[in-house]
């Protein structure tokens, strides 16, 4: 037998560089990713001048094949560098695997091969950059660093050598499959104050990335079944940023505050600055305006990005804001309109309207009235119709290339138009909104309020600013950790209509932590004051209460149990012997305690709590962990940051968006 027959190529596998802790560290591509790689690199070629991107990662990053470079697509990102790896090593002190560059790599393979068909082993091998090499086996490989003397090194130079793998199959990397390529749902996810997101100080990207992971692996242990036989795709989460716009340059807002922040106690002035201010920023007309854009904006460019990059999505779009940005959602979705059609139709009936806009039958005649008609080229671009200028902020006009005085002066005529659109109507319409909302229920707010409800335009204490729309009617929005009850009742509402919903969107949830010291309630707000509703309990991922929570319920109830049994015993000595008594015929004791009963229970209970969820329940509440249990003082920040990796509010977002599939439970 030839031994030359022995050699087989090297199996190539790509990675990329990440950052984390501050250091560079490899990450494999999945293994689909890694083929769609290695295909393209086969059929480019080393003389292929011409640039070949190949879409990854669920098709949220470029890699540039020519360039070695993986762009991110939604947001911004540096560019990493990428490989195609096949040779690896590792310290004594290391803990993972590093790849050696390509041209090292072919070096390696190389020599590999020649030892091999030659069957010469023990022999040294000098690299490019100067270490040492040892081909010991085919099983066994070092290297050394170039101060070594003599090699194998001689026992007082104590150097530990670094090992070598060859191929991706020989080193523990852990390397997933893929996702599925078809996409199901689409779900923007909004973050609260200040740029950390988790108890991690993370940003944004990375906890949505967390919160992707958990669902999809959700999706692989509770919905296998429908995967396998591809019912199913995947639900996309999208990161949506608003804080670095806030305090950026273009408001200048972070350099105004420095101007007059206290010299003293540094670092926590910084942070109050970067996270606690938001909560006022948002109170202020000026900049919730300019949130309240960016939000809507980054949500409907990512909306129009993404149906780009995915044309065959036909799916729904759903919205999840955590803490202050569920707030920004709802101020959001209550002040949306429901169709083009319907406005349009008030427009043409509406005898106040504003001529600069309304009257036009094109856009190139609106711009040609204000001398803008220079400018219509790069609108038409855009696609950008009358229709579309109405629901365009100015940082839209600004992103494709609009100067400021056209900006300015477009933005004008809209406002305009928007303005004498609510006209005389503004009071009466303000007055049907806030009814909706229970604004004007005179049992709750007396009409001699100190507020004035008509300079609002919901009347539910926002702030007089225009709302933009958005692109998309989703289907459910979901606030986590959300101070959404607070925020209304501090603007003066006290109740909700139970027949109010949001125009565009169909279910709300609000979810929580039991711990979480910024979340407050929804539904005692539509239900009626004397009901005690107790919010529901979210089912645990596996399929049951945690551990602790069953067993403090059983100690409730025995509990229960013994002080019934006691109190029947008392009552029978201690009180004259009836006929049914004597008779040996007790009735059972029902607790009525509303404390005995077990939250369990209540989630049976078909309570229909308002439209706002379809008369679904609203409040949903997470089962807090058992040493979470001990101090909840101790976890109550923490608890404000959990949602982010918990596969419990990952479940429940799945179960609303696949409705009526079979939900299986993961392994205990």
């Amino acid at each position: 037998m030839n031994i030359s027959e022995l050699y087989e190529p090297v199996q190539y596998h790509w990675f990329f560089n990440k950052q984390v802790d501050s250091k560079d560290t490899w990450q494999p591509f999945s293994r689909e990713d890694s083929r769609r790689l290695e295909d393209a690199h086969s059929r480019v070629g080393k003389s292929e001048k011409d640039e070949v991107v190949v879409a990854t990662d669920g098709r949220r990053y470029d890699v540039r094949l020519c360039e070695r470079k993986r762009y991110s697509v939604y947001w911004e990102q540096k560019p990493t560098e990428v490989r195609r790896c096949s040779w690896f090593h590792k310290g004594s002190k290391e803990m993972i695997y590093t790849p050696y560059s390509e041209e090292l790599s072919d070096f390696l393979e190389d020599a590999y091969m020649i030892a091999l068909t030659l069957d010469e082993w023990k022999t040294n091998l000098e690299l490019p950059t100067g270490e040492t090499v040892i081909l010991h086996n085919p099983k066994l490989m070092t290297q050394y660093p170039s101060g070594c003397k003599d090699f194998p090194p001689s026992p007082s130079e104590r150097t530990q050598p670094v090992t070598l793998k060859r191929g991706v199959e020989n080193i523990p990397v852990e390397i997933s499959e893929g996702e599925p390529e078809i996409v199901d749902h689409l779900v923007f996810m909004v973050h609260g104050i200040g740029p950390a997101c988790d108890i991690r100080l993370r940003g944004i990207v990375q906890c949505v990335n967390e919160f992707r992971n958990a669902s999809n692996g959700l999706l692989n242990s509770h919905f296998r079944q429908s995967e396998d036989l591809c019912i199913i795709g995947r639900v996309e989460y999208l990161p949506v940023n608003w804080h670095k716009v806030l305090h950026g340059e273009t408001t200048g807002v972070d350099k105004d505050i420095e101007r007059i922040t206290l010299p003293s106690i540094s670092r926590l002035r910084q942070f109050s600055n970067d996270t606690v201010l938001d909560l006022f920023f948002y109170n202020s007309a000026t900049y919730c305006q300019t949130i309240v854009n960016t939000v809507a904006s980054e949500i409907n460019r990512l909306h129009s990005l993404f149906l780009q990059r995915n044309p065959h999505f036909t799916g729904h779009v759903s919205l999840v804001g955590h803490s202050l940005g569920s707030l920004i959602l709802f101020d959001l979705l209550t002040n949306q309109e429901t169709s083009a059609d319907a406005t349009a139709h008030e427009l043409q009936e509406d005898p106040h309207v504003d001529t600069c806009c309304s009257s036009y039958e094109s856009l190139e005649e609106a711009l040609k009235s204000h001398g803008l008609e220079e400018h219509l080229n790069v609108l038409q671009k855009e696609q950008v119709d009358m229709e579309a200028l109405t629901l365009c902020s100015e940082e839209d006009l600004k992103d494709i290339g609009l100067p400021l005085g056209p900006r300015k002066k477009l933005m004008d005529c809209v406002k305009k138009w928007k303005n004498s659109r609510i006209g005389s109507g503004h009071a009466a319409q303000n007055e049907t909104l806030s009814s909706s909302l229970g604004m004007r229920n005179e049992h709750q707010i007396p009409t001699t309020s100190a507020f004035d409800y008509q300079h609002f335009n919901v009347g539910i204490g926002q702030v007089s600013i225009d709302y933009p729309q958005l692109a998309f009617h989703p289907q459910a929005f979901f606030a986590v950790g959300s101070p959404i009850g607070m925020f209304l009742t501090v603007r003066g509402l006290k109740r909700i209509d139970p027949n109010y919903s949001f125009p565009t969107c169909k279910s709300f949830y609000n979810v929580f932590h039991p711990f979480d010291p910024v979340a407050y309630r929804i539904e005692p707000m539509l239900v009626p004051q004397d009901v005690d509703l107790p919010p529901m309990l979210i089912p645990h991922h596996k399929g049951r209460k945690r551990m602790h929570l069953e067993l403090k319920e059983g100690l409730t109830r025995v509990s229960s149990d013994l002080l019934g049994s006691l109190r029947m015993v008392w009552q029978s000595i201690s009180q004259v012997p009836s006929p049914a008594l004597a008779e040996g015929g007790l009735s059972s004791v029902t607790p009525t305690d509303e404390a005995e009963v077990s939250p369990m229970e209540h989630e049976q209970r078909n309570f229909k709590v308002g439209m706002l969820n379809r008369g679904r329940r609203i409040d949903f509440v997470l089962q807090e962990t058992p040493i979470e249990s001990f101090n909840e003082y101790l976890f109550a920040i923490q608890s404000h940051l959990c949602y982010w990796e918990s596969e419990d509010t990952a479940l429940l977002v799945l179960k609303e968006i696949y409705g009526n599939l079979p939900v299986g439970c993961a392994p205990l």
